[in-house]
């Protein structure tokens, strides 16, 4: 469906540019953007080298097992019903610190294996609760939709990305956004929140 509207919002353009004389500002402006496309994604790549690189030495120097465990209250309240100890308590953890600091592309790897490992849990309790072998689609389990939704609001303490790409567009002050990324994305995991709270209630109910 994407791939559609994209194409159309495409077509238009050129379209409306051929109609009224502008073709030479749209070859322009293709042409500019993909040389400022392939520069910006030089620069993302070294941020991304770099922090990737940091949350590799802090998972291998235990410094990540260790925020696992300070951040297990936190854990314990939004997957009340995650055993304690299972694998995907780390991944988790993980994910959230590289969101805290605005790194998606580190977030990606850990929430990938979380969900991996909260959908394992899922198929041994549906196996557990069936008399025989499991069919039929995998259901996400309210783990899941939890974790997928506080993923998604992302509370950035530090929002590396945004300010990597204010850095590549000449802004005076790239850092000055960290004040209303916080409160944004501290307004959008609240609300998350809540609303998984809210919805697991009602599924108990």
């Amino acid at each position: 469906m994407l791939n559609y509207l994209w194409a159309g919002m495409i077509l238009t353009g050129i379209v409306y540019g051929a109609f009224n004389g502008k073709m030479p500002d749209i070859t322009n402006a293709a042409l500019d953007s993909s040389k400022e496309a392939v520069t910006l994604c030089i620069t993302m790549i070294g941020v991304m080298a770099f922090w990737t690189g940091i949350m590799e030495i802090a998972a291998r120097a235990g410094i990540i097992r260790m925020a696992s465990v300070k951040m297990r209250p936190l854990i314990r309240f939004l997957f009340p019903n995650l055993p304690d100890g299972h694998k995907a308590e780390e991944h988790i953890s993980t994910n959230f610190i590289a969101n805290f600091l605005g790194l998606g592309w580190a977030a990606t790897p850990a929430g990938l294996k979380a969900m991996e490992e909260l959908g394992k849990l899922e198929d041994d309790r549906r196996a557990g609760r069936a008399a025989g072998p499991v069919r039929g689609k995998r259901v996400a389990s309210n783990e899941m939709c939890t974790f997928l939704i506080i993923n998604i609001s992302s509370l950035q303490l530090i929002p590396v990305n945004v300010i990597a790409y204010r850095s590549q567009y000449g802004s005076a002050d790239p850092a000055g956004i960290i004040g209303a990324g916080i409160l944004a994305t501290a307004v959008s995991t609240g609300v998350a929140v809540v609303f998984c709270k809210v919805m697991d209630r009602r599924r108990r109910a």
